[in-house]
C-alpha cells in the first residue's frame, strides 16, 4: 500500500502534525508546493491544511490543488488534519463533507483539529491518526 501525507502550513503547526502523522504512517511527506505527483497513485492520504480567515481551507495553494484531486478520492482511505487558532472547526467539517462526498472513507469518521501549537500529547494523537491510516 502506497501511503502520502500532504500539507500546506502557515505558522509551522500544521507542518508539525504532518510530521508526526508520516511517521506513524510510514509515509512519504509533501508540503502541497513539493507534491508533483499523482493522487491516484496513493491507495490512502492523508491532508493536512489549518483554517485560514473565515474558517476556510487555504485558498491561494492548497485549496486550487485539493479541488484538483477530489476527482481522485472515491474509495480511498483518507486521513484530515490541521491547526486553528479561532473559530469552532467548521472549516474541519466542510472539508469532512466534501472529503465524504468525494467518495473517500475519513480514517477514525473524522478530522483532527489541533488549536494552536500541538502539544505532546497532540503530536501523539497525530502519529496514533497515522498508524490508523494504514490499518
Amino acid at each position: 500500500m502506497k501511503t502520502a501525507v500532504i500539507y500546506w502550513s502557515g505558522t509551522g503547526n500544521t507542518e508539525m502534525m504532518a510530521k508526526a502523522v508520516a511517521e506513524g504512517a510510514n509515509a512519504e511527506l509533501f508540503s502541497v508546493s513539493e507534491f508533483n505527483g499523482n493522487v491516484a497513485d496513493y491507495d490512502r492520504i492523508a491532508f493536512g491544511c489549518p483554517a485560514m480567515g473565515a474558517e476556510v481551507l487555504e485558498e491561494d495553494e492548497f485549496e486550487p490543488f485539493f479541488a484538483s484531486v477530489e476527482g481522485s478520492l472515491s474509495g480511498k482511505a483518507v486521513a484530515l488534519f490541521g491547526s486553528y487558532g479561532w473559530g469552532g472547526g467548521e472549516w474541519m467539517r466542510e472539508w469532512e463533507s466534501r472529503v465524504t462526498a468525494d467518495g473517500a472513507v475519513i480514517v477514525g469518521g473524522k478530522g483532527l483539529d489541533i488549536a494552536d501549537t500541538p502539544s505532546d500529547g497532540d503530536l501523539a494523537d497525530c502519529k496514533a491518526l497515522g498508524e490508523k491510516l494504514t490499518q
